[in-house]
């Protein structure tokens, strides 16, 4: 009889009990062990239930549930999987978040990868004693993010997120970048919200840094900027190829044909390159650009603006034979 139990006991801890194809198991926060049960029979990754239940008893995890993402091992057994479960010892996610228009877009991509709720994270953005905390508020809260693989866990809260953030903005932003920014007599801040212009103006990396002096250099002479993808992010339609002289009246902190100085907030999640490239801006007397004729994807820059208007002319001369209106 003794040996019969011992046996008994031997398959139920040390017998596989996991498919033999490797998966994760997601835990959401405040599960209870039937709800662990419940999403291992889901996905259909557990052999026997009552032998994992039994296990889970014996090995006290029933009343020990972690939250989180964890590997499962092809053909586990159940003393393995519970052993692992009971310790907390979550795979991290690698989050990745780049090519970000708007806030909205980045909450919903976060939200996709992780366990936090994209209101949840809105609420904390859009929070300005809260954003203030970090540094930031609610208009500026993009320039939070430095677009990179972050590894993280997937059950990482909204504000456990954002202080993470803020720790990999610091680490960023170095003495050397710092000194740069002085230098140029411009915020982290500022050289975001410029560098997501840049970022929408052009995506030549060796012409970026020549865009961005023309962006400072106005900015210096108190200048208006002037720059279409401000106008592009007022008007909230991205599909827009051809800025036209009737969207120029719209009402909106976020025009700069209107307003004078940076817009309030970036108009997209600049990368590191394209920050870098305000920071390493090229020192020149050029105050105008526009695109080139053969949709290289470069730019005609002059200094005067009889020249920007005959390298214009020529642009939408290019427009109009393609039949490209908007």
């Amino acid at each position: 009889i003794v040996a019969i139990q011992g046996i008994f006991i031997y398959k139920r801890l040390y017998t596989s009990n996991i498919k033999s194809t490797s998966d994760y198991l997601y835990i959401p926060t405040g599960s209870n062990f039937n709800d662990v049960v419940d999403q291992l029979k889901k996905k259909n990754q557990i052999l026997d239930e009552n032998s994992f239940r039994w296990t889970a008893t014996q090995m006290k995890y029933v009343g020990n549930v972690k939250p989180g993402r964890y590997k499962l091992k092809p053909e586990m057994s159940n003393r393995e999987l519970v052993s692992l479960l009971r310790s907390g010892k979550q795979i991290p996610v690698k989050l990745v978040f780049n090519n970000i228009r708007t806030q909205k877009q980045l909450t919903e991509s976060l939200s996709k990868q992780l366990e936090v709720k994209a209101t949840a994270l809105s609420n904390l953005l859009n929070d300005n004693e809260y954003m203030k905390q970090l540094g930031f508020n609610a208009e500026n809260s993009l320039s939070l993010f430095i677009p990179n693989t972050y590894e993280i866990y997937w059950n990482t809260s909204a504000d456990q997120l954002l202080s993470r953030m803020k720790r990999e903005y610091d680490k960023f932003w170095t003495s050397s970048r710092m000194a740069k920014a002085q230098k140029a007599n411009l915020s982290p801040i500022q050289v975001s919200i410029i560098a997501s212009i840049v970022e929408q103006e052009s995506n030549k990396e060796d012409e970026r840094p020549i865009i961005a002096g023309v962006y400072i250099n106005r900015f210096r002479k108190d200048w208006k900027l002037e720059a279409d993808p401000t106008l592009v992010f007022a008007l909230g339609d991205f599909t827009i190829n051809r800025v036209l002289n009737v969207y120029k009246s719209v009402e909106s902190p976020y025009n700069t044909y209107l307003h004078k100085g940076l817009p309030p907030g970036p108009i997209c999640l600049p990368s590191s390159r394209a920050i870098d490239a305000v920071l390493n801006y090229k020192h020149h007397d050029y105050m105008y650009f526009c695109a080139k004729e053969d949709f290289s994807g470069y730019h005609n820059f002059a200094v005067t603006y009889q020249e920007h208007l005959n390298n214009a002319k020529k642009f939408q001369q290019a427009l109009d034979r393609r039949g490209i209106k908007s």
